[in-house]
């Protein structure tokens, strides 16, 4: 055998073999399940002088318009805090009072990507006061177009003072 043939074969393939053993693995992207597949939930609107809103809501992220903020999404995409839409705190909210005709507005914060939840049935925050968002009873760590809900959960918006 040919030991210039020999050679080049074997450098051959040594260098097909560093390259492959170095190139990049190629991702295989997976399919994001549906997470913005509607829920119900229980939301309860508490108010100063007591219970504003009470009842079960089918919800999903969505687009929000307040008067005050405009139109901005409030998906749970909001400020990356999921990979993909997903029902939110203020979406059911806002189902909520579309459904029962009531109205609720709030300020969008960019910085936040998020709105504020200001007036609810005519009751404001602001002052001394402000709205809480809670799900199963524990505060939202984040924003309420940024919390995923889940089915059943226990939703509160909470005329709080301090």
């Amino acid at each position: 055998m040919n030991p210039n043939l020999v050679r080049r074969t074997l450098v051959t393939a040594a260098a097909l073999g560093l390259a492959l053993a170095t190139a990049p693995a190629v991702a295989h992207a997976k399919p994001v399940a549906h997470t913005n597949a509607p829920v119900k939930v229980n939301i309860t609107v508490q108010g100063p002088n007591g219970v504003l809103f009470k009842g079960k809501i089918k919800t999903k992220g969505h687009d929000v318009t307040t008067a005050t903020g405009g139109t901005h999404k409030c998906d749970g995409t909001n400020g990356s805090a999921n990979p993909s839409a997903v029902p939110t705190p203020t979406a059911a909210l806002d189902d909520a009072a579309k459904k029962k005709h009531f109205t609720w507005d709030g300020a969008w914060y960019a910085s936040f990507d998020d709105f504020s939840v200001d007036t609810i049935k005519k009751v404001s925050s602001g002052g001394s006061a402000y709205w809480s968002i809670s799900v199963n009873g524990a505060p939202t760590p984040v924003g309420g177009c940024q919390f995923k809900l889940n089915a059943g959960d226990q939703v509160a918006f909470t005329w709080t003072s301090f």
